[in-house]
């Protein structure tokens, strides 16, 4: 396990190093506020497995659920992501107006990868996926980066119910939606100009 850790004053990361002791856990410290994409992608790069799991710490991406996720990468899929929006999936305790942000933003995301939960950040790859990839780690949503810019024939979404954090704040606002619309026309750019796959 990485855990990825931008200066949070929780102590994360002196317990996950003291855990490291005894379990697999590595931590990789970085100062300041860096963003949560380019966590994910030094997160990759700390790895050392041929599939990695992407998942938030603070329990909104339910645990029990990644051994679903690597079933899986297991049964064939390179990619497998965690979706809100097939059977059996959805989100608790989310207000109207962050309900039809996130809708409407997969709506639109889903026309440039093949999966309805394009915004999900609970995701599972084989490292071929990105392997000579170039990532831009804009804003928080990498997992549409890793859908839209990877490398696989196959991709499955595994439900899971969205629940927000119990403890600290959501970071999503104004500049995350504005980040994800400059995402989009990146992609939207680099496919019209055949740039990717």
């Amino acid at each position: 396990m990485v855990v990825v850790d931008d200066g949070s004053p929780d102590g994360t990361a002196d317990l996950a190093e003291t855990l490291g002791r005894s379990h697999p856990v590595r931590v990789v410290r970085r100062s300041g506020k860096l963003g949560l994409a380019s966590a994910v992608v030094a997160g990759f790069a700390a790895a050392r497995g041929d599939v990695l799991l992407v998942m938030d710490a603070d329990l909104s991406h339910p645990p029990e659920v990644a051994p679903r996720l690597l079933d899986a990468i297991d049964g064939g899929a390179e990619l497998a992501v965690g979706s809100r929006y097939v059977a059996g999936g959805g989100t608790e305790d989310w207000p109207l107006r962050r309900r039809i942000v996130s809708r409407v933003a997969c709506l639109i995301g889903s026309v440039f990868v093949p999966v309805r939960d394009s915004t999900s950040g609970f995701f599972t790859l084989r490292r071929s996926v990105i392997d000579g990839v170039t990532l831009n780690p804009i804003g928080f949503k990498i997992g549409f980066e890793v859908m839209a810019r990877g490398h696989y024939k196959r991709a499955v979404e595994v439900p899971y119910v969205f629940r927000d954090r119990e403890l600290g704040k959501s970071k999503f606002g104004q500049r995350e939606i504005w980040q994800y619309v400059v995402q989009l026309g990146q992609i939207a750019r680099d496919r019209v100009y055949g740039w990717l796959r």
